[in-house]
């Protein structure tokens, strides 16, 4: 057999990976190690949307990792705890801290209860740890008790039991040095850790819950997290950026949702100066009141300049203040004429309503910079720049929150992006490259695109034409009617689905797109699971003014090596209760998709990516035995 053939450039690219190994014998092991960890079964993802700021009760979902944590529990358990008992661990694991705490108080922390939770904890550990290699179990451990827990957890059965001697004086040790609660701590970080593989956030962290900020730190720390941009998570990243209309729709929104505490205390951003402002302008109504229609009106004065600037948009029929008659009391759209509600004075410019007055320029100029200089709004952004994007390829599905738009045919509609016409996958590639220049380059256009994604009619993150003037001017409902994309019909339909995931390069009989966005209404018996299985739209409402409207408090998406299920949360009530109740999320899973193969790591997209790398090192073996590249020590 012949020498293999390598170009020079090949040859330097082998060059250059043989500085990772120094030896012969250090490249064969690589290989090998390779090779067996694609046959290891797939890890388990999650995939969730829409939390809109609702952080007690995602993060009780990311603590029982959805379920997760409570089934592992019960297949380990059921048959030697009570139901008590289990909740009692479950609840341990969810909130170590807590719960110690709430049980030293109780005096129920004796020696007895640490040796049988220490064994316990240990045993789920190894359970959930059987998907991993040793190596990344080391990993994921705590450096502090690294050595402890790996002598744990690879415990082996010999004739004399010495080995759970051992074991037993390890955990006995512990106990005497009074290290066991830290040790339980840590324990629970890695179980939660081993349960999930991989967090997908469908889009929309904000919006109306209060503590968005919060959830980001919950996410900041998480060990294996992507996101998927939702509008408001753009809305906000537009106003990080420095686009003046798009911090004014963040403070509309908070204001709207009496959520200031957020921008004020979480940010921040202070509104006394658009307090100040509005109480002088409007002096009959209340500070909120006030500050609410002022924020408005600026708003949508910034919005009407931004249209006005960007014909290309095609959103002139957005463009509304100059349509207002005072006089007649009423207003039209290109639907109709609709009569004004009762609102306090407007102070638009007689000859540009659009004009802000200078003290409104003052406000919005002191919001920009408030924005921008907000360090710690600053750092999460750039989270969502660095672990996001408009969409999301991951493990042959398509992830994505609103959107891709269509037409009334079914065809990809196009849309005109700074010149260039653009549909389908182009037209997202457009948008995510536009997104990231407005906020790295400040480029005004750039800034005016993060408010045409926020609420534009073809916006793959809104899908829908907003009617906030509307809502705002008149109690006439039939106003208010804000048509959907066709995508949001052929989205039900199988066919649809195949063409869309096939315009991303998804050709896989298993390939699904997973939505976010739009409320599932289960009391109406909507179902998430649409087009035959081909697309999962996973908002259920963990915001709890849409509860109402699914019946249910949440969705999780979870793959693993089996199939595919979703699991429907029911509301959260406070953390006390959990706590002093043992009283968990209730979850329902459904599975709706069983692999007739089980998944391993060989049939993902890091095991693509690990088939490339054996293939590298072979080639790089074969060139080192024939003696084309020389390893250096």
């Amino acid at each position: 057999m012949g020498e293999k053939e390598y170009t020079a450039e090949r040859l330097k690219y082998l060059t250059l990976l043989a500085e990772g190994y120094p030896t012969v014998q250090a490249l064969c092991t690589e290989i090998v190690n390779l090779e067996a960890h694609l046959a290891l079964p797939k890890g388990t993802e999650h995939f969730m949307s829409d939390i809109h700021g609702e952080y007690e009760a995602f993060c009780h979902i990311l603590n029982n990792c959805s379920g997760v944590i409570r089934e592992k529990v019960n297949m380990l358990f059921s048959g030697t705890m009570t139901g008590r008992e289990i909740s009692g661990l479950c609840t341990l694991i969810y909130y170590p801290q807590e719960k110690l705490k709430r049980l030293k108080k109780q005096k129920q922390l004796t020696r007895e209860w640490y040796r049988r939770t220490l064994q316990e904890m240990i045993a789920l550990s190894k359970l959930l740890s059987s998907k991993y290699t040793r190596e990344q179990v080391r990993k994921a451990m705590p450096e502090a008790y690294a050595f402890l827990l790996d002598e744990l957890l690879h415990a082996q059965a010999d004739e004399d039991d010495n080995q759970v001697a051992y074991h037993n004086r390890l955990l006995e040790s512990l106990i005497d040095v009074g290290e066991s609660d830290r040790f339980i701590v840590e324990v629970s970080t890695l179980i939660k850790h081993l349960a999930v593989a991989r967090l997908h956030v469908v889009g929309d962290i904000f919006d109306r819950g209060a503590r968005a900020d919060s959830v980001l730190e919950l996410l900041e720390k998480h060990h294996a997290v992507d996101i998927t941009w939702g509008n408001h998570d753009i809305l906000w990243m537009g106003a990080a950026s420095g686009s003046p209309v798009c911090c004014c729709a963040v403070v509309r929104n908070c204001l709207s949702y009496r959520n200031m505490d957020i921008l004020e205390r979480g940010y921040g951003i202070p509104l006394r100066p658009l307090t100040l402002f509005a109480e002088q302008h409007y002096p009959g109504l209340s500070p909120e009141a006030a500050a609410l229609h002022a924020i408005t009106i600026m708003m949508f004065k910034l919005e009407g300049q931004l249209i006005a600037r960007n014909p290309d948009f095609g959103m002139e029929d957005r463009r509304l203040l100059h349509r207002l008659d005072g006089k007649h009391g009423c207003f039209t759209d290109g639907e109709g004429t609709w009569p004004l509600r009762e609102l306090p004075p407007l102070h638009l410019e007689q000859k540009d309503p659009y004009q802000l007055s200078a003290e409104e320029e003052t406000v919005a100029a002191g919001l920009v910079e408030a924005f921008r200089q907000s360090m710690r709004l600053r750092r999460q952004v750039n989270f969502l720049y660095e672990r996001g994007r408009l969409y999301r390829k991951y493990n042959h599905n398509l992830l994505f929150h609103g959107c891709v738009p269509m037409t009334e045919s079914g065809a990809f509609r196009t849309v005109e992006i700074e010149g260039r016409k653009c549909s389908g996958r182009a037209l997202m590639d457009a948008l995510d490259a536009i997104a990231r220049r407005a906020y790295f380059e400040g480029d005004g256009k750039a800034l005016d695109y993060m408010w045409y994604l926020w609420c534009a009619d073809y916006s793959p993150l809104c899908g829908r034409k907003i009617k906030t003037f509307q809502r705002y001017f008149t109690a006439q409902e039939e106003a208010w009617q804000e048509p959907r994309d066709p995508y949001y019909t052929f989205a039900n339909q199988e066919d649809a689905c195949t063409r869309l995931l096939e315009e991303f390069g998804l050709r896989d009989a298993q390939s699904r797109i997973i939505n976010g966005h739009t409320p599932i209404r289960v009391t109406h018996g909507e179902s998430p699971i649409k087009a035959g299985g081909k697309c999962i739209v996973i908002d259920g409402g963990f915001c709890r003014a849409y509860q109402k409207t699914t019946g249910i408090a949440g969705y999780t998406l979870i793959s693993n090596s089996h199939g595919m299920r979703i699991v429907s949360h029911q509301p959260f009530t406070d953390l006390e209760d959990a706590l002093n109740e043992d009283r968990d999320i209730h979850s329902q899973p459904y599975v709706f998709a069983t692999w007739e193969k089980r998944k391993m790591v060989a049939d993902t997209d890091r095991g693509q990516k690990m088939q490339e790398r054996i293939a590298d090192l072979h080639d790089l073996l074969e060139a080192v035995r024939q003696g084309q590249v020389n390893l250096s020590r």
